[in-house]
């Protein structure tokens, strides 16, 4: 009876799961032993490197999963957590001569691919096969992708569309990528070796519960006073967004424009994002991309609609530009040594910069809000983004880009390691794909800005500004511009209790503008030199 090991490694769904279908095909394969590895700093409790709501978002993916998993096959996934080769070997030594298949998705983070190559030097001298499933968590087969000889690095939407043209057969209503996969009516488990496995050291210390993650989960939100995380985390919500916000609201689907949508969110749900909110339950592996491909497709069909890269298949289509960089582009995570990055001369670390801009403390109400929204929720308008980073880097506080994107990878519950780094990358005006350096965010929107906010009822300020909450709106943006009496009205006082801007934006934005412009002349005469 020959087993394998099923290992879940960024995917939390049984819908559209390779792997599954994979074991369930193959004539080699008996029985399965599916697992889910925790990485020792998501489940530690002294550990500050990962967020509360990223380690909420996963705990109840990793609850549901076990739900919909046991309510399938009858069976829960076993929940471990350390270093994985270090499990994966525990795992092997106490298995019997009949296990014969690693099985697990693909992960193009270097760290990812570091600890599989470590895994597959500890399997050379063993019977075991490991096999890596590609095309998971993306469209496209990255790794095959970028190995091929007439690959070149995507800078642009023409780029990718030419990648996606030669890989699928194109539609009039977007390309064919292939359908979504059922999970199998049936699976066989060998039951006998999980439990013996989760009964006996070294993986009995290893093993996590259903009950150990539901108690660390209620402590999460004890400790961190967890009241306005809005998303909760797992493939039947994913799923039931997805419905919600897409299968149901053709309408929305074929006039979606991304930089048409609201930064600010709805009018009546502070919380409630204009655009589909998906982002979370694809980069955590709840919800399959291709899935959501093609429910866009079916509505496209026969419909007049938006094209890319505006429409919502061009956003999944910059997802995937952003997943075959990180792997082609060496150094992608930094700022020396990527050929995806200008080399700017940034100021020096300024911890008073850094804190009050994570902490929401700047004095710029919408570069604020979206910083306590980002606290508090995990999440933030890909508008809010671009301004709160353009914020920190070459608008106003001229910081290393890499300072934010260090705090965006800890919160965001849709924290991607190749999206991460590519956007602050393009936002801080560094890559081949960057909007031009000058274009610098007013970070005092007004109703004409291209940030696209409220400035009638201004709820969003109001919400995650409380100090502001009696501000009339029309200084709400600016409220420093308020006569005095104004603030004595809304109780309010500028400088006592609510910060004045740190910073001038106007001179900073002239100054910031000369900086990068002579690290461009800098970087264009070294090359000229070089050549």
């Amino acid at each position: 009876m020959e087993k394998a090991i099923v290992w879940f490694r960024n995917l939390l769904r049984i819908h559209d799961n390779p792997l599954l279908n994979w074991v369930h095909s193959s004539e080699e394969i008996d029985v399965i032993i599916p697992i889910y590895i925790i990485d020792k700093e998501w489940f530690n409790q002294d550990s500050n490197e990962i967020g509360h709501n990223r380690k909420k978002f996963l705990f109840e993916s990793l609850l549901d999963l076990n739900k919909n998993f046991k309510k399938k096959y009858g069976t829960n996934i076993l929940i471990l957590y350390g270093k994985s080769s270090e499990v994966i070997s525990s795992i092997i030594e106490s298995s019997d001569s009949e296990l014969k298949y690693l099985i697990c998705d693909y992960c193009s983070e270097p760290r990812k691919r570091n600890s599989i190559n470590e895994i597959k030097d500890n399997l050379s001298n063993s019977s075991i096969d490991l096999k890596i499933i590609p095309a998971v968590n993306t469209i496209l087969n990255i790794e095959m992708i970028v190995q091929s000889p007439n690959y070149v690095n995507p800078k642009s939407a023409k780029d990718i569309d030419k990648i996606f043209r030669e890989n699928f057969e194109a539609g009039p209503n977007g390309y064919f990528v292939g359908k979504s996969l059922s999970p199998p009516d049936d699976l066989r488990f060998d039951l006998d070796a999980m439990n013996n496995m989760i009964d006996k050291y070294p993986i009995k210390k290893y093993h996590i519960t259903d009950d150990m993650l539901k108690n660390r989960l209620i402590k999460l939100k004890l400790d961190f006073n967890i009241v306005d995380s809005y998303f909760i985390g797992g493939e039947k919500e994913g799923l039931e967004r997805l419905e919600r916000k897409i299968s149901k609201r053709p309408d929305f689907v074929n006039s979606f424009k991304k930089p048409d949508t609201i930064s600010t969110n709805k009018k009546d749900n502070p919380l409630e994002p204009t655009t589909t909110g998906l982002s979370p339950y694809l980069s955590n592996g709840c919800l399959s991309p291709r899935l959501v491909w093609n429910e866009c497709l079916k509505i496209h069909f026969n419909s007049r609609h938006e094209n890319p890269p505006e429409s919502l298949h061009g956003q999944l289509m910059f997802r995937e530009m952003f997943y075959l960089l990180s792997r082609s582009v060496k150094n992608w995570d930094n700022d020396v040594g990527n050929s995806n990055c200008k080399t700017i001369r940034w100021g020096e670390y300024n911890n008073e910069k850094i804190k009050a801009w994570e902490s929401g403390m700047t004095g710029f109400p919408y570069i604020d809000a979206m910083m306590r929204q980002l606290e508090s929720t995990g999440w933030m308008h890909h508008l809010g983004r671009h301004a709160v980073s353009c914020f920190l880097t070459r608008g106003q506080l001229w910081q290393n880009w890499k300072y934010g994107r260090d705090i965006f990878e800890k919160k965001l519950v849709d924290s991607d390691w190749a999206l991460n780094n590519g956007n602050w990358l393009w936002l801080a005006g560094v890559a081949p794909f960057s909007m031009p350096y000058y274009r610098i965010y007013n970070p005092c929107p007004d109703s004409k800005s291209s940030l696209n906010v409220e400035t009638i009822e201004t709820k969003f300020i109001r919400h995650w500004i409380p100090e502001l909450a009696a501000f009339p709106s029309k200084y709400i943006y600016e409220p420093h511009l308020a006569p005095i009496d104004v603030q004595e009205s809304s109780e309010c006082i500028i400088g006592t209790d609510y910060p004045y801007p740190m910073v001038d934006r106007k001179l900073s934005r002239k100054e910031n503008l000369i900086l990068f412009k002579q690290s461009n002349e800098r970087i264009s005469a070294s090359k000229k030199h070089n050549f």
